[in-house]
């Protein structure tokens, strides 16, 4: 029997899926097969029924939400019309990635595993649940399902044990050719392009919205430069209420993209235009023809830690012994603890990765910077403001991530960093733009009392929500805060204050550095707990957990159970069955990030 063409979809939502998506491709065509790669939303889900053989790769993105390039599949698949055996002829697999720091670990994956299953598939394997908290990342599970799939792949294809791979010394032919180009008008940045009147603002076609405000709200003395920044939104057809999030994609820094010039050769005033080498549409954010300059400035993520296909793709390239050696190293299995070392524990970036192997950098044909280098990922803020409150206003609170690794230059992050470098006193600053729906959803009744726990950047999303909310005459507000120092770090003060006075907010804050013991929200939490119990049980209170998931979303978790066992006598088990009954009913709602 011959080997069907193999499908490969994936729902991805920072890129981790989309590039594992792209490694079993590469796998794939070494192995001489005809594959098609697609994220899920672009494939015409009803063409499911005539396939033969299927990969889906997808993550878990929220509290147990499918990415947004899955959505519209995810819809159709678990329609109750479909009847039940009708992928019957189907051969696929699941692979999900994950992380077992939030309480839905890989849901998207399994969920999807039960749903094909339910449709009459063949699975060729055990859904993959990889945890990006393993010691070696997504990899340590990724490996040995991989493994175990080709050797599925081979048992269900005898045929398939005839074939001659490529060598692993044999690069695989670029998707992309660029065609570099001699004088050429200058094209308009689609970056700052308005949409048509009457579009709502998206992915593809976002906004340029003015920056108003870039300010500091952390005290200068502060270890974290913290922003608070307002965008003017006026003529955009935005529209948003609590918990929606605004989205915008970085830029990388002069710097990077001047180094990465330098390291190439690459004239960054350079034109191109691109044409594809196997049917696929050309990046339809890169204009055509393009500069050098606008591509790694605003399109290939150089400044993030690359993933093991950047080695392997690398490796490929090299002709110096020594670093094709090492490159080889570190895109094998054996050589993950060795990579993680080098790379994933220090951050080390792309960039960086490419000045420590000069000779296999000098080898690299532009061809390949796509195949090479993924997308810049547009990155998510909860929006802390309410259009009642500041009508064609959009705010955002946003921490400035810096830190020290082993390397000798501190680790920023690529979009705080450029944001926080935006200054509208100089002139006018544009940020492309457009927002979603978010997580959480606030009630609409005016009598139901809503609890929020938003301890540093996490009180983001609550502004909004009692901006609108007092707006509405909804009064009935509880606020739990919390952060290092009152002098310091206590954002928004002035504006709790306010509507403390008025009769609009109680308010409980935990300064945890500024007294000998530490002290932080759930103890705040605990020592609240007849108010809290009697807001839960007899006024039908709604929960709101916001703010970094490494560790206090658990311990507000923990603190509201012991509200329940010492306040309402609820039995340590039935505690959890009570949480758990909160959240599926929407009453307790969490918005976390890492």
């Amino acid at each position: 029997m011959s080997v069907p063409t193999l499908l490969i979809l994936y729902g991805s939502q920072t890129g981790t899926a989309q590039d594992t998506a792209h490694r079993i491709e590469r796998q794939a065509l070494r192995r001489r097969l005809q594959v098609q790669v697609l994220p899920l939303d672009d494939y015409n889900v009803a063409d499911l029924i005539s396939e033969s053989l299927v990969v889906f790769v997808c993550s878990t993105t929220g509290q147990g939400d499918p990415p947004d390039n899955m959505k519209n599949f995810w819809r159709f698949l678990f329609r109750k019309s479909l009847p039940l055996g009708s992928l019957c002829r189907l051969d696929c697999a699941v692979l999900g990635l994950g992380d077992s720091s939030y309480p839905k670990f890989n849901f998207v994956a399994k969920k999807l595993h039960k749903r094909l299953v339910q449709l009459g598939t063949s699975m060729l394997l055990p859904v993959g649940l990889a945890d990006d908290q393993h010691d070696l990342g997504a990899d340590a599970v990724i490996d040995q399902w991989l493994t175990v799939f080709w050797d599925r792949m081979l048992a269900l294809y005898p045929g398939f044990a005839n074939v001659i791979p490529l060598r692993d010394d044999e690069p695989l032919p670029p998707k992309y050719n660029f065609h570099f180009l001699d004088d050429v008008t200058e094209t308009m940045d689609d970056r700052l392009r308005v949409p048509a009147d009457q579009i709502v603002p998206s992915q593809s076609s976002p906004f340029p919205a003015r920056l108003l405000s870039n300010r500091r709200v952390t005290d200068m003395t502060h270890f974290q430069d913290v922003r608070h920044m307002e965008f003017d939104i006026t003529g955009s057809n935005i529209w948003f209420t609590a918990g929606d999030v605004v989205v915008m994609r970085p830029c990388n820094t002069l710097e990077d993209v001047q180094l990465f010039c330098q390291l190439l050769r690459l004239d960054p005033d350079a034109k191109f235009t691109l044409s594809s080498t196997d049917n696929m549409a050309v990046p339809a954010r890169l204009p055509q023809p393009c500069t050098v300059r606008h591509l790694v400035e605003s399109y290939l993520d150089i400044a993030a830690v690359p993933r093991r296909s950047f080695f392997e793709l690398l490796s490929s390239f090299s002709n110096d012994d020594l670093e094709r050696e090492k490159l080889a190293e570190f895109s094998s299995a054996a050589g993950q603890e060795e990579l993680h070392s080098y790379c994933n524990r220090p951050r080390r970036t792309a960039l960086e990765v490419l000045a420590d192997f000069p000779h296999t950098t000098a080898q690299l044909k532009p061809d390949y910077l796509l195949d090479l280098f993924p997308e810049i990922q547009p990155r998510s803020f909860s929006i802390a403001s309410s259009l009642m409150a500041h009508p064609h206003r959009l705010q955002i609170l946003m921490a400035v991530v810096r830190y020290k690794t082993k390397m000798y230059k501190p680790r920023r992050g690529l979009c705080s960093t450029w944001l926080a470098s935006l200054d509208p006193a100089q002139g006018d600053v544009y940020v492309p733009l457009w927002v979603k729906k978010g997580t959480l959803k606030f009630p609409a009744e005016v009598a139901t009392p809503v609890i929020m726990v938003g301890p540093g950047t996490g009180v983001a999303p609550f502004r909004s929500a009692l901006q609108e909310r007092t707006a509405e005459g909804k009064n009935a507000n509880v606020l739990f805060f919390g952060c290092r120092s009152e002098s310091k770090d206590f954002y928004f003060r002035s504006e709790w204050e306010r509507m403390v006075n008025a009769g609009q907010l109680t308010l409980f804050t935990a300064f945890s550095r500024d007294q000998e013991e530490k002290v932080y929200v759930q103890q705040r939490v605990r020592e609240n707990a007849p108010l809290l119990w009697d807001l839960l049980a007899n006024k039908r209170a709604c929960f709101y957990i916001a703010g970094n998931a490494k560790e206090m979303p658990a311990s507000v978790r923990e603190a509201l159970k012991d509200v329940f066992r010492q306040e309402g006598g609820v039995p340590a088990e039935d505690a959890d069955q009570m949480l758990a009954g909160m959240e599926r009913t929407g009453q307790l709602q969490s918005e976390t990030w890492s």
